[in-house]
């Protein structure tokens, strides 16, 4: 009996630790993928003397924040005529808004440079049996180039029609471009927030799961790792595709599986490649393809918050390679990962109030990079503390 008190003691923190961290918290934030560390930022901001805590599960952000193909862009031409079928033209021109605007945001936030910030354009390619959908979207360039005038006033049209220029096989001869697409390195890019959250005095905790949280009163009780107990006066969620745990909302957890090859010697890539409606995209880095995508194949398996791979997307990733995409050159994987998603039927993001003191920013519907920043300020600024004069913002 002795013994196991002693096991118990042992796991408990020590004084300090738990004075230093874990007392007096005003903002516990959920996740220190984009969305947490903008909102912590964001709240900085507006609360320069508030204790900030961010609370990240993993020893990196768990989410899909580190782990995507840092496409910065708002939207091939067939992800939009999409979104288009379930939204109206005012929601869309909302959304590519949310999406540009938070890209600049995040260009404010941490520099073209430190972000390693490319704006190459993005292709849209379209398999040979894809005809009818290849022609329907060439005969909308005109009418998407309008919308896009609401979002880029100043800007010449956007998307065009161009010939392949890049040997791809089994796919139309003629692909569609966006000039404005860009794309970044999102390692970089969580390193100088976490590098300005810290010199703004934020708290970020790894290895820090919050399994469970309660309302009572005025303060929210927080359980992390199933054994250590704290409290804070606000908490914010933004744990997106892991979020379910917390909220009931329109909300399910959506893995993308990627790889990297090794080197390859001249490659002829350049840009940004959306294929199949976006379900597969790739890039060049460091002269080697990204290539990610394949939930399409099976929805249901990919709708989990567990990360791994599968066989039956990573052989389709390699063939698409050997078929498609590097149809005459030999290449060899390095690395394969995965990362988790917030989707819905809706792709504006969830950001309100869910409980008394509790707060959501998540569903970015795998736009992270586009949203994040701004998803993340909207977070922020719909906490409310007494003294608080701002007015309180609803979903975005």
């Amino acid at each position: 009996m002795e013994f196991g008190i002693f096991i118990l003691e042992f796991m408990k923190l020590s004084y300090w630790e738990q004075n230093t961290w874990l007392s007096n918290i005003d903002v516990a934030i959920l996740g220190s993928g984009i969305v947490g560390l903008n909102c912590a930022l964001a709240l900085r901001d507006r609360f320069p003397d508030k204790k900030i805590v961010v609370f990240e599960r993993g020893m990196l952000p768990s989410g899909a924040s580190t782990k995507n193909a840092g496409f910065a862009c708002f939207g091939s031409i067939s992800e939009i005529l999409e979104d288009l079928t379930t939204h109206s033209e005012t929601e869309v021109i909302q959304l590519l808004k949310n999406r540009v605007e938070g890209l600049q945001l995040l260009r404010k936030h941490i520099g073209g440079v430190q972000l390693d910030y490319r704006q190459l354009g993005g292709y849209e390619l379209f398999n040979t049996n894809d005809t009818d959908l290849f022609e329907k979207c060439v005969q909308n360039i005109p009418y998407v180039n309008k919308l896009l005038k609401n979002v880029f006033f100043n800007e010449k049209e956007v998307f065009s029609v161009q010939n392949d220029s890049f040997s791809f096989k089994n796919v139309q001869k003629k692909l569609i471009f966006n000039r404005l697409e860009g794309q970044l390195d999102t390692g970089k890019m969580m390193l100088g927030l976490i590098q300005k959250c810290a010199e703004k005095g934020v708290l970020l905790l790894n290895n820090a799961e919050i399994t469970s949280f309660s309302v009572k009163n005025d303060e929210i009780l927080l359980e992390m790792n199933n054994s250590v107990k704290f409290s804070a006066k606000k908490v914010c969620i933004a744990t997106n595709g892991f979020a379910k745990q917390f909220l009931d909302a329109d909300l399910q957890p959506a893995r993308a599986q990627v790889l990297v090859t090794k080197p390859i010697p001249n490659l002829h890539i350049k840009g940004t490649f959306h294929l199949d409606k976006g379900y597969y995209y790739f890039r060049n880095i460091h002269n080697r393809v990204l290539f990610g995508g394949g939930r399409n194949l099976d929805f249901k398996t990919e709708e989990t918050t567990q990360p791994g791979l599968t066989e039956r997307v990573q052989f389709e990733l390699e063939k698409l390679l050997r078929t498609t995409i590097l149809p005459n050159t030999p290449f060899e994987i390095d690395q394969r990962w995965s990362g988790i998603m917030g989707v819905g039927k809706q792709k504006k993001p969830i950001v309100k109030e869910v409980q008394p003191n509790v707060y959501c920013g998540v569903r970015l519907g795998g736009m992270g990079v586009a949203i994040g920043s701004s998803v993340g300020k909207q977070l922020a600024h719909i906490v409310q503390f007494n003294s608080s004069p701002e007015g309180v913002l609803g979903v975005l």
